[in-house]
């Protein structure tokens, strides 16, 4: 039986938090307690974000990991942060012997300039990144019924930058309109931040200096050019370490035969 995250959550005061990280212990601890190990999408953000998040809930469920970021620009900084995820899902398997799955969907930026058009000059943290949580949530979504997974979640709860509880908010109202249960989180408690950076060290993990949209990064002052260049350095730095392990891991295969 699936549950209902809505169920959960106590009916607080508007004026009181609830407590998001209170709800996703009570539903892991009784997936545990029911012998349950259901199908999860995570939509993850980063490599970073999704380090600690991969660390809880792969003890919990199967575990899908789908990279949908379409408003990380320039092109050359998406194709890095793409890699850099797909090569922590695999050192991450590989090391703790699991086996989640990771999915890149498309990369869209056409969509978020759109979609953001009218808030381009808000603030960091206002409604143009409200927007920006509401159309990956919205794409993870239905990319978890595609699957037939029984619960959906994003790792974007794990920055301190980040509203929780604007995307709980919209996870919740997500699961009423498709066929597939929202995992409410608030990753960065119980130092899940501080875990995500000691992970990053562990896995050599990019950190990026922004959140990924224009935008921000104008804000911020980035050096794009920079972000360029060491873009394209990473990728080809982790194209090779890959190439070589797949050399290896064939050479060792054909030894073993």
């Amino acid at each position: 039986m699936l549950i209902d995250a809505k169920n959960i959550i106590p009916r607080l005061p508007a004026s009181q938090k609830i407590n998001y990280d209170t709800v996703l212990k009570t539903m892991l601890e009784t997936w545990e307690k029911e012998k349950l190990r259901p199908k999860l999408l995570i939509h993850g953000c980063c490599g970073p974000c999704s380090s600690t998040v991969l660390e809880i809930l792969s003890q919990y469920a199967d575990l899908i990991l789908y990279f949908y970021n379409p408003n990380i620009h320039p092109e050359k900084e998406y194709r890095y942060r793409a890699l850099v995820q797909k090569k922590f899902v695999r050192d991450f398997n590989k090391k703790n012997n699991y086996r989640i799955e990771f999915l890149e969907g498309e990369y869209e930026p056409e969509l978020f300039f759109e979609h953001t058009e009218e808030e381009k000059e808000a603030p960091e943290g206002g409604k143009r990144c409200f927007i920006c949580y509401r159309m990956r949530l919205e794409n993870a979504v239905r990319k978890a019924v595609e699957l037939a997974c029984d619960y959906f979640t994003t790792t974007l709860t794990l920055s301190p930058m980040k509203n929780s509880r604007v995307i709980n908010e919209y996870g919740l109202e997500l699961q009423e309109q498709y066929p597939v249960r929202y995992l409410p989180s608030d990753f960065k408690k119980n130092s899940g931040y501080q875990r995500s950076i000691e992970l990053s060290r562990e896995y050599f993990i990019y950190r990026q200096r922004y959140c990924g949209c224009i935008y921000g990064a104008q804000k911020q002052g980035i050096d794009m050019e920079a972000v360029l260049r060491n873009a394209s350095e990473g990728i080809s730095r982790i194209e090779k370490e890959w190439n070589k392990s797949e050399s290896f891991s064939e050479i060792k295969k054909e030894k073993d035969e």
